[in-house]
């Protein structure tokens, strides 16, 4: 006996709904219910259904003159959708990084005066670190932490560290301000031991050309690769630069 194949169930109001929007955005000066109309192949009282619906909700606003516009409602959509699309960008770059080097990747942003961390990418073989103890009370201890902590103003710096004492983490964590600010030169921020025994980390910056992107992307691994994920260093780097990008579009 054939199995029967079911059609999908479509709400034929919500399809033409999403034509007028569809039609209205091809006009960005506006287009009056007539035009509209013509152009999507509806009756015309229907046409004027739908319009008010959608002038109510707020996804077109009518002119004056009688003309229909893309409403305030719309911009949010696009803004989530492209918010989205980067977050889908940076998880291919993270995943990337974890098959080509086997360890643990991150992306950490620095919002409102605290270290985020935005995704990871992990698996059976690369296990992410437990961050039980957050990023913002233990930035000396963490490769990211250092990593953010060389980006930010001296000020904004100092603020961050008189809020976040240096605890003592592991018998290898700097706890010395002096001794801290010497190990953020270096160019590619390390965590030996640090922030866990058996785990080591290394970050490079994400920052936009006008600073208002301050973050990281590190990986994680064990002590003993960690020497091996330093001679990686410029394809942690390369792909901080498609991350970036990607903050961009």
């Amino acid at each position: 006996m054939m199995k029967e194949t079911r059609r999908p169930t479509l709400i034929v109001s919500v399809q033409r709904a999403l034509r007028l929007m569809e039609a209205v955005a091809s006009h960005p000066g506006g287009a009056p219910a007539k035009q509209l109309a013509r152009q999507v192949g509806l009756p015309l009282a229907t046409t004027y259904h739908l319009l008010r619906t959608l002038v109510h909700e707020g996804y077109l606003v009518r002119t004056t003159e009688g003309a229909y516009l893309l409403g305030d409602r719309v911009d949010p959509l696009q803004d989530d959708r492209r918010a989205q699309d980067r977050v889908a960008r940076i998880r291919v770059e993270l995943r990337a990084l974890r098959d080509e080097l086997g360890v643990a990747a991150y992306f950490s942003l620095y919002e409102d005066g605290e270290i985020r961390v935005v995704e990871i990418a992990d698996g059976p073989r690369t296990p992410r670190v437990d961050l039980s103890v957050g990023l913002s009370q233990t930035a000396h201890a963490t490769a990211i932490g250092k990593c953010v902590l060389a980006q930010l103003p001296p000020l904004a710096r100092r603020d961050h560290l008189s809020r976040h004492p240096l605890i003592g983490l592991t018998p290898h964590t700097i706890t010395h301000q002096g001794e801290l600010e010497r190990r953020l030169d270096s160019p590619l921020a390390l965590d030996r031991e640090e922030y866990l025994l058996g785990t080591g980390c290394a970050a490079v910056p994400v920052t936009d050309a006008a600073g208002e992107t301050v973050g990281a992307v590190a990986v994680s691994c064990s002590p003993a690769k960690l020497g091996k994920v330093e001679a990686f260093a410029p394809r942690i780097r390369d792909a901080a630069a498609r991350i970036n990008l990607a903050l961009t579009i």
